[in-house]
């Protein structure tokens, strides 16, 4: 079977590979131990409404209420629980929901920097289209998937992988060289016609992942991965979701620029 080349799925049990073909699990399963019930398509969509409605709330509370100034504290916690999480052999649904809840403060502080900015100047806020866009995004690629438009082949992994490895490398090249150009770098955060043609390869990759993710949830469930397993669907699907968002957000705020 093939394996995901989503990192926060590491830790899937063996055989298990991404959700959304949602066949309901055989009656014997794996090597999951007895004591357990093997994952339902109910528990990924519990477990990843859980996740997701504790961000929202935390990305929320901090937008309206302006403590914006968590914002760079809530990115750093959050890598740090993000690599926690994904290389931790247990999983453990607190910390995927503490994750969710320091991302919801990181969101919800760069949305009230961003927008309010945007509306300062242009007298409309991009957070409701940016939350728009995500879950137009999101809906989309579900429906892809579940018709089979597009199938997540080996060769299709390998590629998205690919890209996916090119992309965070020009990201860390670029904030490397801002260093040493005042935060230009490449050019591929400045505002510009490269930026823009950036995130738009950025959204269109953090769109595509989330075939893996759907993928890696399908072979859970096709395989009788225990139940716990659901909460670890959530977390990757909930790191996806957040870059895509940044990402649409950051888009967004480049077509202001004069």
């Amino acid at each position: 079977m093939r394996s995901t080349s989503n990192p926060t799925f590491r830790n899937l049990p063996v055989g298990v590979g991404g959700y959304a073909g949602f066949d309901s699990a055989p009656a014997g399963y794996g090597g999951a131990l007895p004591t357990t019930r093997p994952m339902t398509v109910d528990d990924v969509v519990t477990k990843t409404s859980i996740t997701l409605a504790v961000l929202v709330a935390a990305g929320a509370a901090t937008y309206f209420s302006g403590l914006w100034g968590l914002t760079l504290p809530a990115a750093l916690v959050g890598f740090v629980l993000a690599l926690v999480i994904t290389f931790k052999k247990a999983i453990s649904p607190p910390l995927i929901l503490a994750y969710a809840a320091v991302e919801g403060v990181f969101l919800g502080g760069i949305s009230g920097v961003l927008g309010t900015y945007v509306a300062n100047r242009w007298g409309a806020s991009i957070v409701p289209q940016a939350v728009a866009g995500t879950v137009l995004v999101f809906a989309g690629m579900l429906v892809v998937y579940k018709t089979g438009a597009v199938k997540v082949t080996p060769r299709f992994t390998k590629w998205l992988t690919g890209a996916l490895i090119g992309v965070v490398g020009l990201m860390l090249v670029n904030l490397i060289a801002g260093f040493f150009t005042q935060g230009v770098g490449l050019g591929l955060r400045s505002g510009g016609a490269l930026a823009i043609i950036f995130s738009l390869v950025c959204i269109g990759i953090a769109a595509f992942s989330f075939l893996l993710d759907f993928d890696a949830a399908d072979q859970a469930i096709r395989s009788g991965a225990p139940e716990k397993t659901a909460w670890y669907i959530a977390f990757g699907l909930t790191v996806t979701l957040v870059w895509l968002y940044l990402e649409i957000l950051r888009l967004l705020s480049y077509f202001q620029n004069d």
